[in-house]
């Protein structure tokens, strides 16, 4: 018993001294395929960390463009009541809400003309529109009273700027407002003076009315969808809809990002196992005299089949260490050029890399070790 442990013991070391005199005496090779499983590596990594992290950055890109929900009054209702607003708002899902706010519009008179009056919650109003240019400073608090917001063809239509001073009128009832900001947005606001919900629905004595409302979600998993059939139940007097262009943009884009990606990952994962694969084939072709020794000196397919998977291994964990830094690397530049932001590495991701590293080596090792323990000493050895 003692002589077979023995043996084992002197097996293993003989086996370990093959796997690093091989390593060691053909570099070249060993280094072109450590860089093949490391650039796979790499990409994996980089694609699973975008991946995973993908939902999140998107959202909040896609964001940018506002609101994707309204909310208005049906057919029979001449308004929204601000208490139906709240009722909403608490149904919304509170992971995916972003932002809303009612809107109210009405007439009123200036000091210099009538003008158009569009009440709003102001604290919403920069992540409900954060697509619109700001000349000044956003009102960013929903009891500011005494500043508003002008759209940028009313401002210069009133030779308005800055600090300047505006009065709405009626009676003898006089509301003061300084202009914070100008806006400029491309739409009907540009026309219109933007000022805090609260005294729109005074001045128009409208208490509790609104004319309808904005939501903006996040829709990675079709959130809004969901909120738009729990209302349609719920509320089925309202006028409710998802704004398409915005709401149905966004599923669609990430999925064919993450197509993408996944494709990417699939391509450059097949040609570092082609490449992994060849390379190896021509180490076994070099090594043919080596193994028809060791067959004919009793070494087993099993153990001629452990010191190239050994050999491989080594390699693809070696490539594995540093093509996850390389790819931690790569998803920061993707990120931050495509996102300005970074990009967060779950734990799949170290998993998912390894996994498929390994698998490909596996995959790029089989027919390399079927031709090694299909070796024939006597014909090698011979010269044949």
């Amino acid at each position: 018993m003692a002589a077979n442990k023995g043996s084992s013991v002197n097996g293993a070391s003989m086996n370990r001294l093959l796997v690093w005199r091989s390593l060691r005496l053909r570099v070249r090779r060993v280094l072109i395929v450590f860089t093949a499983l490391t650039v796979g590596a790499a990409i994996i990594t980089a694609m699973a960390g975008v991946y995973f992290d993908i939902n999140e950055k998107m959202s909040h890109e896609l964001r940018n463009y506002g609101a994707n929900f309204f909310v208005g009054p049906g057919e029979k209702l001449a308004h929204l009541s601000a208490l139906d607003y709240r009722q909403i708002r608490k149904l919304a899902p509170e992971s995916s809400l972003v932002a809303s706010s009612p809107y109210l519009y009405g007439m009123a008179q200036s000091d210099l003309e009538k003008v158009v009056l569009m009440g709003i919650d102001f604290s919403q109003l920069q992540k409900l529109t954060p697509y619109w240019q700001i000349k000044g400073k956003w009102i960013n608090v929903a009891f500011d009273q005494r500043n508003a917001m002008i759209g940028s063809k009313l401002a210069q239509k009133l030779e308005l700027g800055l600090g300047s001073q505006i009065n709405i009128i009626k009676d003898n009832a006089k509301h003061s407002f300084t202009i914070k900001g100008i806006i400029e947005s491309g739409e009907a606001e540009d026309n219109y003076l933007i000022v805090n919900l609260p005294v729109v629905q005074d001045w128009l004595e409208k208490e509790g009315q609104v004319n309808y409302a904005m939501f903006s979600l996040a829709n990675n998993n079709g959130q809004v969808e969901q909120f738009a059939a729990t209302l349609h139940e719920k509320y089925p007097q309202l006028n409710i809809r998802p704004i398409r262009k915005v709401s149905a943009s966004e599923g669609k884009v990430l999925n064919k990002i993450k197509l993408l990606m996944g494709v990417v990952a699939f391509v450059i994962l097949v040609l570092s196992t082609l490449c992994v694969n060849t390379t190896l084939t021509a180490m076994i072709s070099e090594r043919r005299y080596e193994f028809a020794l060791q067959k004919s000196l009793g070494a087993s397919h099993s153990s001629i089949t452990k010191q190239i998977l050994a050999e491989t291994a080594l390699m693809t964990l070696a490539a594995i260490v540093v093509g996850l830094a390389l790819g931690y690397l790569l998803a920061q530049i993707l990120g931050q050029t495509v996102f300005s932001a970074s990009i967060d590495l779950r734990g799949p991701v170290f998993l998912i890399t390894s996994v498929l590293s390994f698998l490909a080596a596996l995959v790029a090792a089989t027919i390399p070790t079927l031709r090694a323990i299909s070796v024939d000493p006597a014909r090698v050895l011979k010269g044949e």
